[in-house]
């Protein structure tokens, strides 16, 4: 299987001519896993086909292509292969893609989570392929979740906590999905929330698509204190809630099972909440599938992986996608 890199995290199958998650000038189709930034093609007045609300998304963050939608399950005929989306589980509207050719059966990821997000359309996928493309974000034994039941419970007892003590909370998550995700465990409270500026504008493509995100605005300064904040970690050093002496910090991510992220943030709690897949679900759902060929992605280190699915019989490899920035 011929397959190239397209921009910097994106990929070009010349036999089929379509790119996925990246531009290439000599694709005929270009498919959109999600509105992530390192998923959205660098040309932004490209033609591209995703899923309705990765298009909504795509297009507050500065997207001005030609937009294709596509909804799960429905299949697009490219006259070279046909293409079909699954939900991903990882933010709203994320898409593992699935391409049928004469070459055989394809599943490109993208990023996806299983057990699914509860602010997504939650997951699905074929019942066997002949190649996966997986990323492998999370990939060392290390990782393994809690369930969304455990980790909500978490996070609304950190803000009842926090506000009950008359301290802000604050929690530190990604401004697309991450935040939307906690609003969303958080709604059911009632207590006011505000959310980073550019967070805010995003939140109105998850209340299209029916997603509860609770009392909310945009964050304001001057009245941020007293209500729960929710904010990506970079802006803390801009600024962000420095006049509010008394605050409690929680960082959510997957990379919160690191202990060691509490000191080097100095937050008061880590709420492992991540919106990638652990390590023993990635295994279990390649032994699912039962691949002919695993290509791994998006990982700091593919040794583990690769180990784990040769030992259940599973060919893998390492496929390098980062390419330098085409800005």
């Amino acid at each position: 299987m011929n397959i190239q890199k397209a921009g910097y995290h994106g990929l070009y199958f010349p036999e089929l001519k379509i790119a996925l998650d990246g531009y290439h000038p000599d694709a005929d189709f270009v498919f959109i896993s999600h509105a992530h930034a390192d998923h959205m093609p660098r040309n932004r007045s490209a033609s591209v086909h995703a899923t309705p609300a990765t298009l909504g998304l795509m297009e507050l963050r500065g997207f001005r292509g030609r937009s294709n939608p596509i909804n799960f399950h429905e299949t697009l005929d490219t006259g070279r292969c046909t293409v079909c989306f699954f939900p991903a589980g990882h933010i709203l509207g994320s898409a593992m893609i699935h391409i049928e050719s004469d070459s055989g059966t394809l599943l490109y990821t993208g990023d996806y989570r299983t057990p699914p997000s509860p602010a997504s359309e939650g997951f699905a996928a074929p019942e066997s392929v002949d190649y996966l493309i997986t990323e492998a974000t999370f990939s060392l034994p290390i990782y393994k979740w809690k369930s969304h039941e455990e980790l909500a419970e978490e996070i609304r007892n950190f803000a009842k906590d926090s506000l009950e003590d008359e301290h802000t909370p604050v929690f530190l998550a990604y401004n697309l999905g991450k935040a939307q995700e906690i609003m969303h465990m958080l709604a059911s409270l009632g207590y006011p929330m505000m959310i980073h500026g550019a967070g805010y504008k995003l939140c109105s493509v998850y209340e299209k698509f029916g997603y509860d995100l609770g009392n909310y605005s945009a964050y304001d300064r001057a009245t941020c204190e007293g209500n729960i904040l929710i904010t990506p970690a970079s802006a803390l050093s801009n600024g962000f809630a420095s006049n509010v002496s008394k605050k409690r910090i929680a960082y959510c991510s997957g990379w919160a099972a690191l202990e060691s992220r509490q000191t080097q943030l100095t937050v008061d709690k880590l709420i492992p909440l991540s919106d990638h897949l652990d390590f023993f679900e990635l295994i279990g759902f390649c032994q699912r599938l039962s691949p002919k060929k695993v290509f791994i992605t998006h990982t700091p280190n593919p040794d583990v992986v690769q180990h784990y699915l040769q030992k259940s019989g599973i060919d893998a490899s390492f496929l390098q996608l980062e390419a330098p920035s085409e800005e």
